[in-house]
């Protein structure tokens, strides 16, 4: 007899740690916001963020217009069949450096996930080039994954 109130005890005990582990997954669990644009790491970090939200009608518009900047279906396609897969890594704005030039250097920390069990990730240093156009800050480039290698570069014209 004695040892059944104490399972039952320990079955409410674990009920309620249930419950409380629910309530806390359901109230805790908000939704990421977009920030300000108004400076270049607000906007590096609302790229970042419209890449995990699939948004990339957003992301891109985040992209400087330039002469050679790749075309919508090219940006999109390049996430959609995973060529870049920014999902499973961090992006962190360290420092930002305001150039003369009406341009910006921002300085990342990019967090690579665990490799297994025993395995904490790594990190690395990136950085982020940024001008303004129109009044609002645009990306000039960033490191891989959330960057495609061969944009804003000019692709050269055949030889004859």
């Amino acid at each position: 007899m004695k040892q059944d109130r104490f399972l039952i005890g320990i079955l409410a005990f674990i009920g309620v740690l249930v419950i409380a582990a629910v309530a806390l997954f359901f109230f805790r669990s908000k939704a990421p916001v977009y920030g300000p644009e108004d400076t270049p790491g607000g906007v590096i970090d609302n790229y970042a963020l419209a890449l995990q939200k699939k948004d990339y009608a957003r992301a891109y518009a985040y992209l400087a217009d330039k002469p050679d900047k790749p075309t919508y279906d090219t940006f999109q396609r390049a996430f959609l069949t995973y060529q870049m897969d920014p999902s499973t890594f961090a992006l962190q704005v360290d420092d930002v450096y305001l150039l003369a030039n009406g341009e910006a250097s921002v300085i990342l920390t990019i967090q690579y996930p665990a490799g297994g069990l025993f395995d904490s990730g790594s990190s690395s240093t990136g950085q982020a080039s940024l001008v303004q156009q129109g009044g609002a800050w645009k990306i000039l480039s960033l490191p891989y994954p959330f960057w495609g290698f061969d944009w804003y570069t000019p692709t050269p014209s055949p030889v004859k």
